[in-house]
């Protein structure tokens, strides 16, 4: 027995104009299956239409279900070593048949392509709104979990190594278009300037924003194990900025950014620009339960007692769908201890395969 046997789950659905009877259907299927040295069981659905079981060779299952409101839904599962083109095959008479069998009543097909279910590397992550992501990950290049949160970085044949924090895709190296972003989009002058990074343990930001001469940059970012993984693996993106903890123009403090932001606060410190990268606007909509829009709200009143009068806030939002969320976040923006203005900006970061959205905010 192999330690790991990862499952593909094929799926083909056919949606009927009208209901169908089973009884009509399901018998020109049978020679198909029994070709296939598959044993039926048909289970009692208690009047919900007709459902059948067949258990073949090499651990292959098909679940065959014919709904009362014209839906003939198949679904095939087979281990990962087992024959494609043989299962193709197998898909290719159920659809020519199943097509002949329910002719003029179709109308739709649908075939996905498998589902690979247990896979040692795993390729699914959701997208901020809770839709399936499937990505071309090959492999696990580190993973580690920290006092604060699981880390991995993968390796995605498109966007290069990717760091996925808790789950949540962070940042790969095909995502300059995300550091832009929360760099002003481009549009803003670091020259000379005092700047202010919290998290970004990745390193994009600081890479980018070194690049521009600024005076002096701070960044303060909670996770150690997070700067580890991506000084060795996400170097396309940090370059060589995370070797050492200091810099000519910069340094790294690895702590909580709360009570570092406090100290700024009770020394009158002030930064020309602060980029605030520690986590996303939180999908919860009920934010006074929630410690989370506590938290947002009590890293942006420090950082606006630190700001410059002149100066910008930059940070992300979410997904441009999560609309419900970023009007919260809107509202958080119109609490603080002082008023603000801002703007957004709707980036398409290319690992997130959805379109994000940026705020810049200043005092008012």
């Amino acid at each position: 027995m192999h330690s790991n046997m990862a499952l593909r789950h094929y799926t083909l659905d056919f949606n009927l104009s009208t209901a169908v009877d089973s009884a009509l259907t399901v018998p020109g299927l049978l020679s198909i299956f029994h070709e296939q040295e598959m044993t039926e069981t048909v289970h009692d659905t208690v009047e919900h239409g007709y459902l059948a079981t067949f258990v073949g060779k090499n651990g292959r299952l098909v679940i065959l279900r014919v709904h009362t409101h014209g839906l003939v839904t198949i679904d095939l599962q087979c281990y990962e070593e087992d024959n494609v083109g043989q299962l193709d095959n197998l898909l290719n008479a159920l659809e020519k048949k199943l097509t002949s069998l329910l002719n003029g009543n179709i109308t739709r097909i649908k075939r996905l392509p498998a589902l690979i279910r247990g896979a040692k590397v795993d390729r699914y992550w959701p997208s901020a709104d809770g839709r399936l992501m499937e990505y071309d990950i090959d492999q696990v290049l580190y993973e580690e979990d920290s006092a604060y949160q699981n880390i991995k970085i993968l390796h995605s044949q498109q966007f290069g190594n990717m760091l996925v924090l808790d789950g949540d895709v962070n940042l790969a190296e095909s995502d300059l278009p995300y550091t832009v972003a929360i760099m002003g989009g481009g549009k803003v002058d670091y020259a000379g300037k005092e700047v202010l990074i919290l998290g970004g343990g990745d390193g994009g930001i600081l890479a980018e924003v070194v690049k521009q001469n600024p005076k002096m940059i701070t960044m303060v970012e909670i996770d150690q194990k997070v700067i580890d993984g991506c000084k060795m693996h996400m170097r396309k993106t940090c370059g060589n900025v995370l070797d050492n903890l200091k810099g000519d123009c910069y340094q790294i403090l690895v702590e909580d950014c709360v009570p570092v932001l406090k100290k700024y606060v009770q020394e009158g410190r002030t930064f020309d620009y602060i980029i605030n990268d520690l986590t996303a606007v939180p999908i919860s909509t009920q934010p006074e339960e929630d410690s989370t829009w506590g938290f947002l709200r009590l890293i942006l009143d420090l950082s606006m007692k630190i700001l410059h009068p002149a100066g910008k806030y930059f940070t992300q939002g979410n997904s441009v769908n999560l609309t419900e969320a970023l009007s919260l976040y809107e509202e958080q923006l119109g609490k603080l201890s002082c008023p603000v203005n801002f703007t957004k900006e709707v980036v398409c970061v290319p690992s997130y395969m959805e379109l994000w959205v940026f705020y810049t905010v200043w005092k008012k």
